[in-house]
């Protein structure tokens, strides 16, 4: 969780008044430090009489002006963790959401009341505050004092999350790339209920006998929601009822005969309803949640249940009856809960207990520091990607990577990215929302905070006249204002007009931000195919052009259009997002994206100092495979596309070169090559080899998977890998296709690779993930290897486990065959 500190440090209370305009009446538990003015003005935004009800997020901590005053703060400001690296003394950052409330009376002057209440938390998971600190201005619009400020003080501190789990940087990447709900559910300890009434979010595999207080389990649910199906199931399935006797056994490190049940399109590993909570484990079927149709599912000698040949993934889980089995396997019907989950994982359920109101609260845990509130990407992209968005101003080799064609949304990144001055305008829109597309852009930079930094500290979700002075001046800024005043002042460089679509690049762009004057040492770029220059000193822009090598010769282009190409990898990575939302795909899909757009990115600056400079502190050195050495740095389908590529970035990542962000991103670079579990290559290169190069050769193959085969040996290692093989891109497929390569010393390494995952409820699910074939694959190799071992332990096969005894001869034949 962010901070060590109390979840609430301050509470404030701002009302406007009709002769001396808006003014801070509390401050609770004691005065900020800080100029009162300004908090007060933060808090009634301009315009807020024309809004019933508004939020605004500002931020504490960030300039001179605004930074509270440690010797009045309730505890020493702390320095976080990537200041202390980056040798900065600057407190760390309160986060403050902000709720403004207009209430028409005629009996008063103006006709209305204007009141605004605020707290302060070093969460950046702000939004989850916002039930309670409706009901707190409720009460003070009821009965004003400063009692209202206290209570909403305790309340929000009594917040129990001692029992959240706290995730590594890998599990935060794989949570929130996964939409299954039951992701790490073995991270949530089963504990009694705490004093404020928490129930646990997981329980105990095993069902009750009898319901309480009418609640059901997951199990219930799905047959709740079959319905009448459900009955025949537990009918079919009555000679099975005693399957929950069976002992719980531990979860295997590899499998073996009794283990799988193999039959029909289901592969079985595992039975999650017979293993404890703190021994998750998972069918691999059809999908995740497939189980048997017949009636013949019986229960393996290590206690899990086995199908036969007519199993399916369209049924639900089998047993005399739903309160004696002992757990519910998810069907296709409910696919997102494994037994005993009841709650989505991606959030811890807690409560916040006000005046006798216990208020659920879902706390997200897969939250980075550079994302804050409730930001939408999707909302983002939309608004500044229709047909009536105008793009004006001069052309600047920052910006427009494609020239003319150069998406808006592609020129606010590079502008973030590259140190601009951000204006984004709302005129008579609720600040709150202006505050909103400030947030979603910080995250667009940043790669939803799991790529870069350094752009929560220079926003300002909500700006205002008072304290102008301060964040204006405050370099790179990402400012969101509702006053038309501040585009006629002209202390910007980009312009994003959120009412009208309009994105405007400052005429004197050239001369506040001169592109790039490119050091001696770093020119020119050389490349086996060419040279690349990666930006003259240029100060119009008719003195602008990029000028790109092919074949040796120097071919210069359009000065107005930098080369603009209709299909640029820019133009087709923003047209897939657009036609994703079209397809109502989600926000996860669309964060995800991004933030593989921003890593590509960083790893093709790396790319681009190995050239122009000889050596990178950004990202593994680029080195093909060689001798049998492993390959590393980012990875091109082939030569020439390398150098397109990297002629047409040269500019932004000039740009970014002087940016704090590429300073912090060397700075976490570092660390995470020291810390990172997996140690002695670059695993990003092997697996995107895999999945993106053709016809890599068989010895790079073999040492590939056997280096991740021998280096993937833990829990931690387990999660770095899948970390690197999310859902969308695949996940585990560009490996399980080394299970049906022609060499067997690759195909054996592989199934090693899948034996540890397996031992792991997180690689379950990424196992569950692959088709039929694959996993069928998987299965029937480790079941060989496995009969090969008993066969040189004993000098004779093993038996058959039971659930193959039950075959007919006929069905045990296709088995050993291997065919399905």
């Amino acid at each position: 969780m962010a901070g060590k500190g109390q979840h609430c440090s301050f509470v404030l209370l701002a009302e406007f008044d009709i002769d001396s305009g808006a003014q801070l009446t509390y401050q609770f538990p004691q005065p900020l430090g800080t100029d009162e003015g300004l908090l007060a003005n933060l808090m009634l935004p301009d315009g807020a009489e024309r809004h019933l009800e508004d939020w605004t997020i500002f931020f504490l901590n960030q300039t001179p002006f605004n930074t509270i005053a440690p010797v009045l703060a309730l505890e020493t400001p702390e320095i976080n963790e990537e200041q202390q690296s980056s040798n900065e003394a600057q407190p760390e950052l309160l986060y403050v959401l902000n709720l403004v409330r207009t209430k028409h009376d005629k009996s008063v002057r103006r006709g209305a009341v204007v009141k605004a209440m605020a707290i302060c938390t070093r969460h950046p998971f702000i939004q989850i505050f916002k039930p309670v600190l409706l009901l707190a201005l409720d009460d003070y619009f009821s009965a004003p004092s400063q009692d209202c400020l206290a209570r909403l003080f305790d309340a929000i501190n009594s917040m129990d999350i001692s029992g959240a789990p706290i995730l590594t940087r890998y599990e935060k990447l794989i949570m929130r790339a996964s939409e299954r709900k039951d992701i790490f559910a073995e991270k949530f300890s089963p504990k009694e209920p705490s004093q404020n009434g928490i129930t646990p979010t997981v329980i105990k595999p095993q069902h009750k006998t009898t319901s309480s207080a009418g609640s059901h389990s997951s199990e219930d649910a799905v047959l709740i929601r079959r319905g009448g199906h459900a009955d025949a199931t537990r009918e079919r399935s009555a000679t099975n009822g005693s399957a929950t006797s069976l002992p719980q056994q531990p979860h295997p490190s590899s499998p073996s005969d009794s283990s799988f049940s193999l039959g029909g399109s289901a592969v079985w590993v595992g039975d999650e309803s017979i293993l404890s909570d703190s021994q998750v484990g998972v069918a691999i079927g059809g999908g995740p949640g497939s189980v048997t149709s017949g009636g013949s599912s019986t229960l393996t000698s290590r206690g899990r249940r086995s199908t036969d040949a007519s199993s399916s993934s369209s049924h639900g889980p089998v047993g005399k009856d739903h309160n004696a089995y002992s757990g519910a396997i998810p069907t296709s019907s409910d696919p997102q809960l494994r037994s005993g989950i009841s709650k989505d994982t991606h959030f811890f359920q807690t409560t916040i207990a006000y005046k006798g109101h216990q208020l659920p609260i879902k706390l997200p845990l897969a939250t980075f520091s550079e994302e804050v509130g409730e930001y939408s990407l999707i909302q983002l992209i939309q608004t500044f990607s229709t047909p009536v968005v105008t793009v004006t101003g001069p052309l600047h080799p920052h910006l427009h990577t494609n020239g003319s064609l150069t998406h808006p949304i592609i020129i606010l990144f590079n502008a973030l990215v590259t140190g601009k001055r951000i204006l984004f305008l709302g005129h008579n829109i609720p600040a709150g929302q202006v505050a909103n597309y400030v947030l979603s852009a910080c995250a667009l930079g940043s790669g939803c905070g799991a790529i870069l930094r350094g752009f929560i500290e220079r926003a300002f979700p909500y700006a205002c006249l008072a304290g102008g002075e301060d964040w204006v001046t405050t370099p790179a800024y990402i400012a969101g204002v509702t006053n038309p005043i501040f585009e006629q002042s002209g202390n910007w460089d980009l312009l994003m007009d959120i009412g009208t679509a309009r994105v405007v690049v400052h005429r004197d762009i050239h001369i506040n931000c001169p592109p790039t004057v490119t050091p001696p040492a770093i020119v020119p770029l050389v490349n086996r195919s060419g040279t690349i220059r990666a930006e003259n000193s240029v100060g119009s822009e008719d003195d602008i052009t990029r000028i790109a090598t092919r074949d040796g010769k120097d071919v210069p282009n359009s000065k107005s259009d930098f080369a603009s190409k209709p299909d640029g990898l820019d133009n087709i990575f923003i047209e897939d997002l657009i036609s994703a939302i079209s397809f109502h795909f989600g926000e996860t899909l669309v964060r995800m994206r991004f933030t593989e757009y921003v890593a590509r990115f960083v790893r093709l600056a790396s790319r681009y100092e190995e050239v122009a400079a000889g050596s990178t502190k950004l990202a593994w050195p680029s080195a093909p495979f060689v001798d049998g050495s492993l390959g590393s740095g980012i990875v091109f389908p082939d030569e020439a596309a390398a150098f397109k590529e990297l002629a047409t970035n040269a500019n932004r990542i000039e740009g970014w070169r002087r940016c704090r962000s590429y300073q912090y991103c060397m700075i976490d670079f570092g660390k995470r090559r020291v810390m990172d579990s997996v140690q002695g290559f670059d695993l990003i290169h092997q697996l995107s080899r895999l999945r993106l190069v053709k016809n890599i050769p068989d010895a790079e193959v073999e040492l590939i998977v056997r280096s991740i085969s021998e280096n993937v040996q833990s829990y931690d290692q387990v999660v770095e890998l899948l970390a690197h093989t999310p859902p969308h891109s695949g996940g585990l497929q560009s490996l399980s296709f080394c299970l049906f390569h022609q060499q067997e010393s690759i195909r054996e390494a592989t199934v090693d690779i899948f034996n540890e995952l397996r031992a792991h409820p997180v690689g379950i699910i990424f196992l569950q993930a692959l088709n039929h074939f694959q996993r069928y694959a998987y299965v029937r190799q480790a079941q060989a290897r496995e009969s090969r071992a008993n066969k040189d332990q004993h000098g004779q096969l093993a038996p058959p486990p039971s659930s193959f005894a039950s075959r007919t001869p006929s069905n045990r034949s296709e088995i050993s065959l291997g065919v399905l």
